[in-house]
């Protein structure tokens, strides 16, 4: 069969001359069933549910049972041909590929026509866009991403492009040495249909880091490893989607130490899998493949840039790089004074006090609580003291008080909260007492002025400097609404469900049939209300104090460090969760969020001395460094624990105080260049192969490096040091290394730091806040 009209007429209006026409009903590969196929050579062919070798095979795939429990018994046949080329054009600054559909998939709706876009964005970029020829599909609007329409040519690039002409797929290599970027090509059941998009890619090397928000290690596992991206309310585990929607990762050739970077532009929920080829599948459930590629070639000038495409990070006021403290369940104004009190008369440097939803009556948002009465004249003291006030907020609006809440009644007026199918405000359940709570949303163009009018009413009642936005994924108490979802919805329950917390998409959020401004599906936008609140949250603070302020959300996703910071949580008081921590910090720098931190001591649960000691010592290194914990756990803040606690708890801090202009610098130089402020130390060290695996140390900028103590009872530290000099923060006693690791001591009263030799730290004099730091001396490191 020859090309079809539609597809002929769009080859001509895109007055493209043809390089090939295949014809699409000849010599098809479905594909052979080799015997013997290696583990790692597999491609699960059968993700979801129950298989049999009978509905394996019913597929069209290949069954083979392997020793080891995490391979996929059945397989795609090697080499099948699930879309052919029928039409090249290939021009100086990019190439246009036409696909035809030539196998079913299990998924229905396959799209029958499919047309690849390649654009030498510039010397180091590359976009690769594949959509449907015929029709429109949906694409997110945030981040905003530059036009590029002065491309490059192929000939300056550091790349090159490659069709599979007679199979399916296509390859990115680094001209230079011909290193995998991304190659599809004949891999494993490329599909392409309504609601699920699957693509599979070699990678150059099992050194892959990123694609979060998920609990892991820094550099991510490749054993068969699912890693599902899908914003949800829960604490982080193992094997659980978290709060965040990045999916972008970080690869590292070994036997070169050139890095690239992999950028999917997509919101739709999102399921990869990590596997030992090494290789990478990606299933999305809608949307596009919109993918950008950046060649570095130094990992540091792949997140550069990144962030030159999704917007640098936004840079945080100076006041916000001191210490945070905060705690769940205070019980009035006099409770909140009490704790404040005791840890500056211990001498800790305090900065920012927050308060959680304490202080909303009947947890209303906008609504001070009779307890706290006089929380506006305790800010104004707080101020004259050169400290900050910040409190929580929620995106839910009680939508069953009276109608003087006007939060609510305004919101109505205005049609700003997101509808449900039937176009009334869909009502889930959050904190507030009386049940019944709607959402904001914040893709509306009057949910921003809303949404300032209602800051504004609250900093009447008291001063605060920035906000804390919490249960943005939207968080909800059921699944949907109070009055369920439609329960024949493909949006509910879509033909491929990821493997979820919960098992639907809709689990402890709304409806995916919820409809946002003009009628889009929060099945396309879930991912990112979030970073949406965070820049109508960051917008509304700049009109009100006409200066930087900071804005610290739960749920981020691609875009978010430019109005906006992160925290990671509901973390358990664990040493693991405290491990974890660190590469935490090192991803979301990766992501252009250098704003991050964990809860110090820990969220939920009871710390203990050494732990909360410890962490205290590795969270006076976080970029956001702030104390906090749950209403029913005992006090943590640091005052409440022995002398000798506290004094280390001190030292730590007026470490971190003496070194806030070293610090200021780094993240201004993130916010001008795209650089990473916490960063791992394969960044500096890319040609150093002991650096890649390193999850319990980093580094500030280039400088200084930290190795925390992240077991119990340890009294020293295993901590790498690379080639070169190092001196010890303390001592100043000089290290030459040749690469290697050193046992260092860590007394309870110190955490192991390096200042690494050929590099000058500024710093100044030390006090309890920012404010009177600055106006003491300055000196260099």
């Amino acid at each position: 069969m020859a090309l079809d009209k539609a597809t002929k007429q769009k080859l001509a209006s895109d007055k493209v001359t043809s390089e090939k026409i295949a014809n699409v009903d000849e010599d098809v590969n479905y594909g052979v069933c080799h015997r013997n196929v290696p583990d790692k050579e597999r491609f699960d062919c059968f993700p979801n549910g129950q298989v049999t070798e009978e509905s394996c095979t019913a597929r069209g795939c290949c069954w083979s049972i392997s020793n080891n429990s995490k391979v996929p018994a059945c397989f795609y046949p090697h080499g099948l041909q699930s879309y052919k080329v029928v039409h090249i054009d290939k021009h100086s600054y990019g190439l246009d590929v036409y696909w035809k559909n030539t196998i079913k998939s299990p998924y229905g709706s396959d799209v029958q026509m499919l047309q690849m876009s390649v654009k030498f964005e510039t010397v180091q970029r590359l976009h690769v866009k594949i959509t449907d020829a015929n029709a429109t599909r949906y694409e997110p609007s945030f981040p905003e991403v530059p036009m590029f329409n002065n491309r490059v040519k192929s000939v300056d690039c550091l790349y090159d492009v490659s069709v599979a002409e007679n199979g399916t797929g296509f390859a990115v290599t680094r001209r230079s040495d011909q290193a995998i970027v991304f190659d599809s090509r004949n891999l494993g059941g490329f599909m392409y249909s309504n609601q699920f998009i699957q693509i599979s890619s070699r990678l150059s090397s099992p050194y892959i880091y990123g694609l979060g928000e998920h609990r892991n290690q820094f550099l991510l596992d490749t054993d068969w490893k699912t890693i599902v991206l899908w914003p949800l309310d829960g604490p982080p585990q193992d094997g659980v989607n978290g709060y965040g929607y990045h999916p972008f990762y970080l690869n590292l050739n070994a036997s070169s130490g050139l890095a690239h970077g992999v950028f999917l532009r997509t919101s739709n929920a999102l399921e990869i899998v990590l596997q030992p080829t090494p290789a990478i599948t990606y299933r999305v459930l809608g949307g596009i493949l919109d993918f950008y590629y950046f060649l570095g070639p130094k990992p540091g000038d792949v997140i550069s840039q990144y962030l030159d495409l999704i917007g640098y990070p936004e840079l945080p006021p100076y006041w916000s790089l001191g210490f945070h403290l905060c705690r769940y369940g205070y019980k009035n104004l006099s409770h909140i004074q009490s704790v404040v009190d005791r840890n500056v008369k211990a001498g800790i440097p305090l900065d920012t006090v927050w308060i959680d939803i304490d202080y909303m009556e009947r947890h209303n948002n906008f609504v001070l609580a009779k307890p706290f009465y006089g929380l506006k004249e305790y800010v104004q003291d707080l101020h004259k003291e050169g400290r900050h006030f910040i409190p929580i907020l929620d995106p839910g609006v009680a939508s069953r008080e009276d109608s003087n809440y006007l939060p609510y009644v305004e919101g109505v007026e205005k049609g700003i909260f997101v509808m449900n199918s039937s176009g009334l405000p869909a009502e889930g359940k959050v904190w507030n007492d009386k049940g019944g709570t709607v959402f904001p949303d914040f893709s509306h163009p009057d949910a921003t002025e809303y949404w300032l009018r209602q800051l504004q009413y609250l900093y009447a009642q008291f001063e605060f400097d920035g906000l804390w936005i919490d249960m943005n994924e939207p968080s909800n108490f059921v699944d949907g609404t109070l009055q369920g979802c439609p329960t024949n919805s493909t949006y509910e329950f879509p033909p491929y469900t990821p493997h979820v917390q919960g098992g639907s998409l809709n689990h402890r959020t709304l409806c995916m049939e919820s409809r946002h401004w003009g009628g889009e599906l929060h099945y396309n936008l879930h991912t990112m209300y979030g970073t949406m609140e965070t820049l109508a949250t960051s917008f509304a603070l700049k009109e009100i104090h006409n200066a930087r302020s900071i804005v610290i959300s739960r749920s981020t996703y691609t875009g978010q460090g430019k109005y906006g910071g992160h925290w990671t949580g509901d973390v358990f008081s664990t040493y693991d969760d405290m491990k974890h921590s660190v590469a935490d910090i090192m991803s979301f720098s990766m992501f252009g969020i250098p704003m991050v931190g964990a809860d110090i001591c820990g969220f939920n649960g009871d710390t203990t001395p050494d732990l909360c000691q410890r962490w205290s010592q590795l969270g006076a290194f976080y970029p956001f460094s702030r104390n906090h914990n749950e209403d029913e756990a005992k006090d943590q803040d640091p005052a409440v624990f022995s002398s000798d606690i506290v004094t280390s708890i001190v030292t730590a801090y007026r470490v971190r105080y003496s070194l806030l202009p070293y610090l200021y610098s780094l993240f201004y130089r993130a916010t001008l260049y795209g650089e990473t402020v916490a960063r791992p130390l394969l960044f500096e060290y890319p040609g150093d192969h002991n650096t890649y695996s390193i999850s319990t140390q980093f580094m500030w900028g280039p400088g200084l490096l930290i190795s925390p103590v992240l077991e119990k009872d340890q009294t020293f530290t295993e901590t790498y040091l690379p080639r070169g000099y190092w001196y010890g923060y303390y001592t100043l006693l000089r290290i030459n290394s040749t690469g290697e690791s050193y046992s260092i001591p860590a007394p309870k009263s110190t955490i192991p730091l390096f200042i690494r030799g050929g590099h000058v730290l500024p710093a100044q004099t030390p006090d309890v806040t920012t404010t009177l730091s600055r106006k003491n001396p300055m000196y260099l490191w």
